[in-house]
């Protein structure tokens, strides 16, 4: 697909900066309810295949150079997410800074409510806390990375796992919750 096509698909509406030969595949989805195309920035070169969003209240996405975003991941941020560069994201992947939705049920409510009515709020606490996945980094499919987690550089998050703490550089985790089972630098 060429840039044009891209380019008319998202006419209109608030998209992403795509840096030289970054490419939106026909399965991508960019959701950036916060209205600023500023705010999702992918890099050179990188693919995406997945969602990308961005809540009315907030949020940043950050891809960097030669990335990959497999289909069905979904990258939801309401604070701060980085991917660095030459960072593979497999598909079906979600990675979340934030809780989607409040704890208390009463709160809970009123957003959904004002979702299915005016759209996204623009004042709510989703208890946010940015996500950082360092160069080289490998994510499987599959995987949960959740908020507040930073993921070292060359590090593998194992298919299926749920990353709820750090995980250190060159470091292989695996499972719910993802634990260390090895190292990138052992084989």
């Amino acid at each position: 697909m060429n840039f044009d096509f891209h380019l008319q698909r998202l006419l209109g509406r608030a998209t992403c900066n795509l840096e030289r030969g970054a490419r939106l595949m026909p399965t991508a989805r960019i959701r950036n309810i916060r209205g600023d195309s500023g705010c999702i920035r992918i890099g050179a070169h990188s693919i995406i295949r997945g969602e990308l969003l961005t809540f009315a209240h907030g949020g940043k996405i950050e891809i960097g150079s030669w990335c990959y975003v497999g289909e069905g991941t979904r990258i939801w941020s309401a604070s701060s997410v980085i991917l660095g560069d030459r960072v593979l994201v497999a598909h079906g992947v979600n990675i979340f800074d934030n809780l989607t939705h409040p704890i208390d049920p009463a709160e809970r409510h009123r957003q959904i409510k004002d979702i299915f009515t005016t759209g996204h709020p623009a004042d709510i606490n989703l208890d946010e806390r940015p996500v950082l996945i360092e160069d080289d980094a490998w994510i499987g499919a599959g995987a949960f990375v959740m908020r507040g987690v930073r993921i070292g550089m060359r590090a593998i998050v194992a298919a299926g796992a749920v990353v709820t703490k750090d995980v250190p550089a060159d470091t292989i985790v695996a499972g719910n919750p993802a634990a260390a089972v090895g190292s990138v630098n052992s084989g």
